[in-house]
């Protein structure tokens, strides 16, 4: 357990050291501001003052070295161009190596600057979030306001890497050009095809994340909720060779596709699960039982996959695609056994076969970190398109017809189609997955652990005992100074947790918060999209059809926002801004939903569920962006891992959707749709209160 202090210490480039950010200064600081404040010696606006041009003078230390830096680096490329002008004129192909090396050895410097400016970045984000914690100012939003968009500000230098990019290009196309000689293309005519070099693809991946949160790529990433690590490490040739022994683009494709034909799984019964029920004797309103059952085993299957995964990816897979084959084929024999527990067992079996944590667990451990946030979006997208195809598909399958004495109707066949997929994926999966080797995991023994803490804390009060009562101003600071890094390590460690209390002790207000809001969210969704057929067969008279258009329409709309958010709105806002704006729209959207003027229209409902639902998507890229933030480090890995809370605070929230709609049938179709609503408005209602209580918190 090692404090960001001493991380920074130890990770810091050993000649450069003087340049960093001075982070345990500014810490003695901020703990020497509390005291004076508590003794009436200093005024809170002295302590904005003066914090504030320590921070100012910090940054410029740090950007004018990194000037000072990159007009060094920017004399040797001149001095390499001139070299390069003298072999166009007399071609030596012994030259022509050593040329490359000198550009690569630039690209090596450039690195270690790019990774200096980013922990650079780092300290002055965290030492913000300390100031604020501390004292419970919103300085931070002040401070980055003021500084960042300014035309003097140093700060641009350090989160905006200003001239780092000309640099970058300057090596990418000199080594292009040398390795494609009597090409008449450049980088600039063919992005689609990028240098090949591993020089320039660590620089790559170092100012991607550099320009963290600014693409439409790294928001899809962070919607997908694949915790990626903070601190930048920069590898060695040997990690990057591991990486990419360990990555198989086939094994990858396969788990995109069992992503996608499990969303299709989900929600292709939505549009007849209330015909199916009633055609099997039971209500209507039973459809949210038979559409919940999927997410009650849900609850079970994500943690016992997420636990699997740490020993396998292969077995995982193949044990998923055979219960939901199994899950299939009952709720399709379901019609011909005239039993609603048929039904309900396939659909339990169906949630049996989650694999989702395998899916996203697959992408942290196995792809490389070049091409990670590409495989992160791929996975948002995969999940988008499935949950459009499903509804879509489900609409296209009314027809009916008997072989043998088996029966393929509108309500069967959504079960037949999806056995034969899961069916053809498993004989895929077989022949043509590869399981990576799977890294040793260290071995973290809780217990002894605790037994060293208690061991600690009885020395510390043996040797209080020893010491006199009455102690120097000194020694308070320095113990005030290692109570603060012990609470800073506990947030930095990186052990995984190996229980579920364990992990909820480490839940923050913040992160509880997030997790309110991820259950908000998809309570709300789940509610909208389960009653869809209900509500509209019962108000507007719609067929599956129709059911199945409107469906579909709404999971086409998730790609298009995530671009627009990720590309434009999240460079424009800050992520609490999205979220809180966004949680307000989603309870827009509810409020508009109910039915108190008669009668109830198709365009309002048709708009506040695109409304709710819009919002909602909107909400949860930006939900789980913080949560990622907020969340300890400790949860980024491991069985009990912050992918799993999410997803179990989401499955709950279905589950709880689900048999509410059951529940509210019993007071009559009427009114179905206000006592379903009724819990989302209050949620939702909650959740942007807590969320104001917690806005300083979330960066």
């Amino acid at each position: 357990m090692v404090a960001f202090g001493k991380k920074l210490k130890e990770r810091s480039i050993q000649e450069w050291q003087g340049y960093y950010i001075n982070y345990k200064l500014m810490k003695k600081k901020v703990n020497q501001y509390s005291r004076q404040l508590q003794g009436g010696s200093l005024e809170r606006r002295q302590v904005l003052k003066d914090f504030s041009r320590m921070l100012d003078n910090q940054i410029e230390k740090v950007a004018l070295f990194m000037l000072e830096q990159q007009g060094l680096l920017a004399s040797r490329l001149q001095r390499l161009r001139e070299s390069h002008d003298t072999l166009q004129e007399e071609p030596n192909l012994s030259h022509v190596a050593n040329l490359k090396e000198g550009y690569r050895a630039v690209g090596q410097d450039l690195l270690k600057l790019l990774f200096f400016v980013e922990m650079n970045a780092i300290g002055v984000r965290k030492i913000l979030k300390k100031f604020d914690k501390r004292f419970g100012y919103r300085f931070t939003n002040y401070y980055v306001k003021t500084r960042a968009n300014h035309p003097y500000s140093e700060l641009q230098q350090v989160y905006k890497h200003v001239g780092l990019g000309a640099v970058v290009g300057s090596v990418s196309r000199n080594l292009h050009e040398l390795q494609n000689k009597g090409s008449y293309l450049s980088i600039y005519d063919q992005p689609v095809l990028p240098l090949q070099d591993p020089v320039v693809d660590s620089i790559r991946a170092a100012v991607d994340r550099l320009t963290h949160s600014t693409n439409f790529l790294n928001f899809m990433a962070q919607h997908a909720f694949i915790m990626q690590q903070e601190l930048p490490s920069p590898q060695d040739e040997e990690e990057a060779v591991e990486e990419d022994r360990r990555y198989h683009f086939m094994s990858l494709l396969l788990n995109l596709v069992n992503t996608f034909l499990y969303m299709v799984n989900t929600y292709i019964i939505v549009p007849t699960a209330d015909d199916y029920s009633m055609s099997l004797g039971a209500a209507a309103t039973v459809c949210g039982v038979v559409i919940g059952a999927m997410a009650v085993a849900q609850l079970f299957s994500s943690v016992y996959f997420s636990a699997w995964s740490n020993k396998s990816y292969f077995k995982p897979l193949i044990f998923s695609s055979i219960v939901l084959f199994i899950g299939n084929l009952l709720y399709a024999l379901a019609f011909d056994f005239n039993s609603i527990a048929v039904l309900l067992i396939g659909r339990l079996f169906c949630g049996l076969g989650s694999a989702r944590a395998v899916n996203r667990r697959y992408i942290s451990d196995c792809v490389p970190l070049k091409i990670r946030m590409q495989a992160s979006a791929g996975f948002v997208s995969a999940s988008a398109l499935g949950m459009a195809c499903g509804p879509a598909l489900a609409g296209l399958l009314q027809t009916r017809f008997k072989i043998y004495k088996l029966t393929f109707n509108q309500n069967t066949l959504p079960g037949w189609v999806m056995a034969i997929a899961w069916l053809l994926y498993l004989v895929w999966l077989a022949i043509s997955f590869r399981e990576p080797a799977l890294e040793p995991e260290e071995s973290h023994s809780t217990s002894k652990d605790s037994n060293n803490s208690e061991a600690v804390q009885d020395g510390n009060l043996e040797k209080g005992i020893k010491q006199p009562l009455l102690i120097t101003s000194e020694e308070i600071e320095e113990q005030v100074e290692d109570e603060d890094e012990s609470e800073e390590a506990s947030e930095e460690s990186r052990a995984p947790v190996n229980s579920i209390g364990a992990a909820y002790r480490l839940l923050t207000p913040s992160v509880k918060v997030q997790l309110l809001i991820y259950f908000m969210l998809k309570y709300a969704m789940e509610i909208l999209l389960s009653e869809s057929s209900v509500i509209t067969t019962y108000y507007f008279g719609w067929s599956t059809s129709s059911v199945a258009i409107f469906l579909a329409c709404l999971g086409l709309t998730v790609l298009p926002v995530n671009i627009v958010i990720g590309s434009y709105i999240s460079n424009m806002f800050e992520d609490r801004q999205i979220l809180l704006v966004s949680e307000i729209m989603v309870c827009v959207g509810i409020l508009f939903s109910f039915n108190v003027l008669v009668p109830y229209t198709v365009p309002q409902y048709v708009c506040s569920g695109l409304i709710m639902f819009v919002s909602a998507e909107v909400l949860e890229g930006v939900n789980l962006s913080l949560l990622s933030r907020v969340m300890s480090s400790r949860l980024s890995r491991g069985t009990y891992n912050g992918g799993l809370l999410s997803t179990e605070a989401g499955t709950i929230a279905r589950v709880i959707a689900d048999v509410t709609i059951t529940v509210a049938g019993y007071f009559g179709r009427d009114m179905l749709l206000n006592v379903t609503l009724l819990p989302s408005l209050v949620t939702c209602v909650v959740s942007i209160v807590a969320t104001c209580f917690t806005y300083n918190s979330l960066y």
